[in-house]
């Protein structure tokens, strides 16, 4: 089982319409406190990024939050932290969460929250680390995601493996299981199949 002592989550900044987002950033908080890992995440006080942090907080767990300077300029920064980092830009808050976390979630989000979730998947399958990535797809938020995704695999663009590294689930627990468990591919034998003309890439 792998160990994980930290874990990045990614969500909005906004609440978004269904209450269901609310109840779920409150879940992985309070389940992250519950099994003594450390919430990473942007930082903020508003919206689900709120939400988590101050359930993880009211559970006894560790927040650490990294926000750039102009946000925090905005008054934006969530000062009840247990460690608060501010940092010059969106690059270095982003690989800094990467670097200080043994796994990735995704909350329901916006644009911001998708970048993250891409990127920290994108470095992963080309082998930049082997953490988990996961999102938790509340309410089907992240249905239509996860059918385009199905969608780029059809028209050839991504392996059915790479696709599978994408670990997604509908509560935390459950997800939490399948990160500790969960084995990265040989990223070797994909760049081999990209640049030795393989047609299914």
């Amino acid at each position: 089982m792998k160990q994980l002592n930290a874990i990045a989550v990614y969500c909005g900044s906004s609440f978004g319409h269904n209450p269901a987002y609310t109840t779920i950033a409150q879940s992985v908080g309070r389940g992250l406190a519950r099994h003594g890992i450390t919430l990473v995440y942007g930082g903020g006080r508003a919206g689900l990024m709120g939400q988590v942090a101050d359930a993880a907080l009211s559970a006894g767990g560790r927040v650490v939050g990294i926000i750039p300077e102009r946000l925090m300029g905005k008054e934006a920064g969530h000062l009840g932290l247990s460690e608060l980092v501010v940092v010059p830009d969106m690059h270095v808050r982003k690989a800094m969460m990467m670097e200080r976390a043994d796994g990735f979630i995704a909350l329901p989000g916006g644009i911001g929250t998708y970048e993250e979730l891409f990127e920290v998947w994108t470095w992963l399958q080309l082998g930049y680390h082997q953490k988990p990535v996961g999102i938790l797809n509340t309410a089907g938020y992240y249905t239509p995601l996860l059918n385009m995704m199905q969608h780029t695999v059809a028209h050839g663009f991504m392996r059915q493996e790479n696709n599978d590294q994408l670990l997604a689930e509908t509560e935390f627990e459950p997800l939490l299981a399948r990160m500790q468990s969960f084995v990265a591919m040989d990223s070797d034998a994909w760049l081999s199949g990209k640049f030795h003309g393989s047609a299914n890439p």
